[in-house]
């Protein structure tokens, strides 16, 4: 069935070629042997026409079937009427509760586009709407599990890089910045590395004037130049629009965020790489990290994609702060990890006795600290660097089940732990001989986390001042 906004262009380029061909509707209604009343229902977007009546409408009005079913609006009156239609029929509008306007012969353009000025800044406060934390959770928590069913790999942002990196002329070993440059040129873009870039942003494309604005150092964290770049062509490449929705916003980010590392670690070299490895038995996210010239970080979520899908070893990568609080998950190998009602995993607390924060009090952490940690889902063989930011501590994590530490170095190691989380008593309780000595005795000053009252960020891409950056584009297109 044709929908409501089809029904209503072709009811209006019927009524236009009706006018123009200067017939009443009774006159027309005679002419292809229906009432005038039923050609109006048929003008006003009511009643689907049959196609015997649409070649008799055209006959009579010196058009034919082909133009009556054109999609564009017939004139800019017929236009704007279709748009306000649209805009009364969304639910943004409908949730309101508020009766629509009904446009006659005797509404002005003027008042119709005035009532769409209000509809688009309606729709446009509903895209920039924040999602409560909740939201953004399930949104988080839903894609997380959607990668998981995956094996955390995309075959067509695999493919895609490959066919980019090729056509720049990249063969072997780690991407360079010029290579880089190259691609972004292909792309009708050039990089341009500047000092002012908004601090909303780590970089922003300016579609108008093919150009690319990074800043001129790394971001303390470990997003390279060479990334930041290839995630901006990657919403080019991969057609992205505006996000609709956090959800649409999310999946965008791990696109560009998937696609940048494909670019960095090609598939076909780094399952070469990984697979020697293997046969090796000398797995190593060090190893692999500088093969490619990447983070410790970029190269252990790399493994997510390709482990799985190509070597047929489930794992899991943990990114743990200083506190022990989850900011980075994946796993595919069933590891107990705490989550809360919404299934949400990030912000929750890794284990005490997990790698992930043992490696913590580790006193040499130039190299990975590696154990195995009994759980009641079976036992678990960790590797984990630890490293620091302008933010804190942070570690890494890449694990595997007992079964397949046998691929990896580090599988010697004496270190182990026993974890009964999500048991309480594991580490979220005081041993009881404790807690009977000191309940009602301390008192602490909680430390505040300020991000608790923070908003979610707003605007068609969260967290950005759109103001901020229209400014520095302005500035730049002038120079």
């Amino acid at each position: 069935m044709p929908s409501t906004v089809e029904l209503s262009t072709l009811g209006h380029r019927i009524r236009h070629h009706r006018l123009s061909s200067g017939l009443t509707l009774d006159e027309l209604g005679a002419q292809v042997g229906v009432a005038g009343s039923h050609l109006s229902l048929i003008e006003n977007g009511k009643r689907e026409p049959k196609l015997s009546l649409l070649q008799e409408i055209a006959r009579a009005t010196g058009t034919d079937v082909t133009d009556l079913l054109s999609s564009e609006p017939p004139n800019r009156r017929a236009a704007l009427e279709i748009e306000l239609e649209r805009a009364q029929a969304g639910s943004v509008f409908r949730r309101l509760g508020i009766a629509p306007v009904k446009i006659t012969k005797g509404t002005s353009d003027e008042t119709i586009e005035s009532i769409l000025g209000l509809h688009r800044e309606l729709q446009r406060r509903e895209r920039e709407a924040s999602a409560t934390p909740e939201e953004a959770r399930r949104a988080n928590t839903e894609l997380r599990l959607n990668m998981r069913e995956r094996d955390n790999y995309l075959p067509d942002i695999e493919k895609l890089a490959e066919k980019q990196l090729r056509a720049a002329g990249h063969g072997t070993g780690a991407l360079t910045h010029r290579t880089v440059s190259i691609m972004a040129e292909q792309l009708g873009f050039e990089l341009i590395y500047v000092s002012d870039l908004p601090h909303s942003a780590r970089s922003v494309t300016d579609l108008e004037n093919g150009r690319i604005y990074l800043p001129p150092a790394s971001i303390p964290g470990g997003h390279g130049l060479r990334s930041m770049a290839l995630q901006a062509m990657a919403h080019r490449l991969l057609g992205h629009t505006p996000p609709t929705d956090y959800a649409d916003f999310l999946k965008q980010r791990l696109e560009i965020n998937y696609f940048a590392a494909c670019c960095l670690m090609p598939e076909t070299a780094s399952v070469a790489f990984l697979q020697g490895a293997k046969k090796d038995r000398n797995l190593a996210v060090e190893d692999f990290r500088d093969a490619f010239g990447v983070t410790h970080e970029a190269a252990g979520m790399r493994m997510t994609n390709l482990l799985t899908r190509h070597l047929g070893i489930p794992l899991h990568f943990l990114r743990v702060d200083g506190s022990g609080a989850i900011s980075r998950v994946y796993e595919n190998d069933d590891l107990p990890l705490p989550m809360d009602v919404t299934g949400a995993v990030e912000g929750q607390m890794a284990c005490h006795k997990f790698s992930a924060r043992a490696a913590f009090s580790e006193k040499n952490r130039t190299t990975e600290h590696y154990q195995y940690t009994d759980t009641p889902a079976g036992t678990f063989w960790c590797a984990t660097q630890t490293g620091s930011t302008s933010a804190g501590e942070f570690s890494i994590t890449v694990g595997v089940p007992f079964d397949d530490a046998k691929w990896f170095r580090g599988r010697e190691t004496p270190g182990r732990a026993v974890s009964t989380c999500p048991d309480e008593s594991c580490c979220r309780r005081p041993a009881p001989e404790i807690a009977a000595h000191w309940e009602g005795k301390a008192w602490p000053s909680a430390r505040v986390h300020m991000q608790m009252f923070s908003p979610l960020p707003r605007g068609a891409f969260p967290g950005v001042d759109d103001g901020e950056v229209y400014s520095f584009l302005d500035k730049h297109a002038r120079e």
